[in-house]
């Protein structure tokens, strides 16, 4: 591979080196797609579990309350997620020590093992307790994994790039995520189409799991031809390699500032802002709107096809104006946006539920101030059974599940919890007689497909995605220009997975946790608003614009 030269103008942080690459282009296009698929690979198990987790709830957790199995399910994707800050500390340290290569060779190689295994795992039913907690294992292997994969392939790329082309290429690992999601919609439709339900439900939805060896195999091939990444090459041979990259990212101040910058000011609301806009949605619209899962996959195929370009035109749009403005009129679009959007799709996808919900509002006769009432996050994990909870959180769960928002009226005496529907009073917790009247008034238990209306979901869909671009578009090239190579690998690995895996990685649980608790289906929506907002604010002020560094810029201290 061809070598670095490099023309100096200044070594502050804030300065820029003017670098020139003579790569050929098919050493580009071998670079972008070795680094592209296995971070292709991540979002596809990504979507997997989150897509199947119904599934998933099925077969490794204890049965009796579905519901409750579910937000256990949702919450085991987000625990892989909540270790990826210390698997980016762990490999990216190793990254800066002894290279990017190696460093996302072993990750993806850890990351797809612990994919194709969930495919082989026994079910609750064969092993019991063993067998969530199995899957509870895999997905931290695979979070620590994904915490070294996706700063080593935006690092690996960015390092090989021209600075006017820099964005351009790490956009080819921003539309990773849309690529991966679709890749993982059509193996989840085409086992679908050659199983029955009833198959696939009880072991058809492990296909999806098993066929990614190949993609795997595929991956690991491509990558083993790459050489080392020439930034850091250079950096070695002249002895300014960081021989405590941790410390030096955590305990220098002039660098732990821009990792916290990074994490209020940026990531957290591209993280919170893409899985709502991305994955969320989906979830919102199965388990709130009530839209069959092939349909929902259907539509967001078309969407998503249509927006991955804005990814690759905002990215090629930061090379010539900035990156950072671009990420700030993200954030603030996806603050101000989102919520009307929400409301716009349950209109179009499923508008028989918002006019019963107009037409016939449901009370909820209990405290939500009372203890017997209230949405315990810990119970809603450990309860596995109606009978272990309290009569007023299900009947909370149950209405919520069914996409169905509630008002608090007062409590009834002598009931721990009542319903009203229409003209008539539940007392208790009662499914069976809360569907027959919510039947009997006109609320539908899933959405009609003839009333769907396609052409204005797949713009809401389409919309969301383009928000997202803006955000998650240039976000990676800004976070390598943002720190210097010396601890680069640690660096940028952390803030991005805080906001990803954290605030991103736990928004379906919490968003879904919300929404119970507050009696509305669209409070969870306000997790990213609010968290948006936020950082819209911070970044707006305290980031710096980073285009035109040098990935070889000195350290900042």
């Amino acid at each position: 591979m061809s070598s670095i030269t490099t023309q100096s103008a200044g070594t502050g942080p804030l300065e820029g080196l003017e670098e020139i690459t003579s790569l050929s282009k098919s050493e580009e296009r071998l670079i972008v797609l070795a680094s592209s698929l296995g971070t292709m690979f991540e979002w596809y198990d990504f979507y997997l579990y989150g897509s199947l987790a119904v599934f998933l709830s099925a077969v490794f957790f204890p049965s009796g309350n579905p519901t409750t199995a579910l937000l256990a399910s949702l919450a085991t994707l987000a625990a892989g997620f909540l270790v990826r800050p210390f698997g980016a500390v762990f490999f990216g340290r190793l990254g800066d020590l002894v290279g990017r290569k190696h460093t996302f060779l072993i990750t993806m190689l850890l990351m797809g093992l612990s994919t194709a295994a969930v495919g082989f795992l026994p079910g609750y039913r064969t092993i019991g307790n063993a067998a969530w907690l199995i899957l509870l294992l895999l997905r931290m292997i695979q979070g620590l994994a994904v915490g070294g994969e996706y700063g080593g392939a935006v690092i690996y790329i960015a390092e090989n790039s021209r600075p006017r082309r820099r964005g351009l290429l790490t956009s080819w690992i921003q539309i990773t995520p849309t690529t991966g999601l679709i890749m993982a919609m059509i193996v989840i439709l085409g086992s679908q189409a050659v199983v029955s339900p009833a198959a696939f439900k009880a072991w058809g939805w492990r296909v999806p799991f098993i066929v990614s060896i190949g993609l795997l195999a595929v991956s690991v091939y491509i990558r083993s031809r790459l050489n080392e990444s020439p930034v850091f090459l250079k950096m070695k041979a002249e002895g300014r390699a960081s021989r405590t990259p941790i410390r030096d990212t955590f305990c220098r101040w002039n660098n732990l500032k821009w990792v916290l910058l990074a994490i209020v000011g940026l990531t957290a609301g591209q993280g919170a802002s893409w899985y709502t806009g991305q994955f969320y949605v989906m979830f919102f619209m199965q388990q709130v709107m009530k839209i069959d899962l092939h349909t929902v996959y259907l539509l967001m195929t078309i969407a998503l096809v249509l927006g991955t370009p804005s990814f690759i035109f905002f990215c090629w749009l930061s090379d010539r104006i900035g990156r950072k403005w671009i990420l700030m009129a993200g954030l603030l679009l996806a603050a101000l946006s989102y919520r009307p959007l929400f409301v716009w799709l349950l209109d179009a996808g499923n508008p028989d539920l918002v006019a019963a919900t107009a037409r016939v509002p449901v009370l909820v006769h209990a405290s939500e101030n009372d203890e017997a009432c209230r949405f315990s996050m810990v119970a809603s994990l450990v309860s596995t059974h109606p009978d272990n909870s309290k009569p007023c959180v299900e009947a909370k769960k149950y209405l919520t599940s069914n996409g169905i928002s509630f008002t608090y009226a007062p409590p009834i005496a002598g009931q721990p919890v009542a319903v009203t529907i229409g003209e008539r009073t539940i007392d208790g917790f009662d499914p069976q007689a809360y569907r027959a009247q919510l039947d009997q008034v006109g609320y539908p238990q899933a959405a009609v497909p003839a009333h769907i209306r396609w052409g204005e979901v797949v713009l809401i869909l389409w919309l969301m995605t383009v928000v997202v671009s803006m955000v998650y578009g240039p976000v990676a090239a800004f976070l390598v220009e943002l720190f210097p190579p010396q601890t680069r690998y640690t660096s940028l690995s952390f803030p991005y997975h805080i906001g990803a895996g954290v605030i991103g990685g736990f928004l379906p649980f919490f968003a879904t946790y919300i929404s119970i608790a507050d009696g509305n289906i669209f409070a969870g929506v306000w997790y990213p608003v609010v968290i948006g907002a936020v950082t819209f604010v911070v970044g707006s002020l305290l980031l710096p614009e980073t285009l035109r560094r040098s990935t070889q810029q000195k350290v900042p201290y």
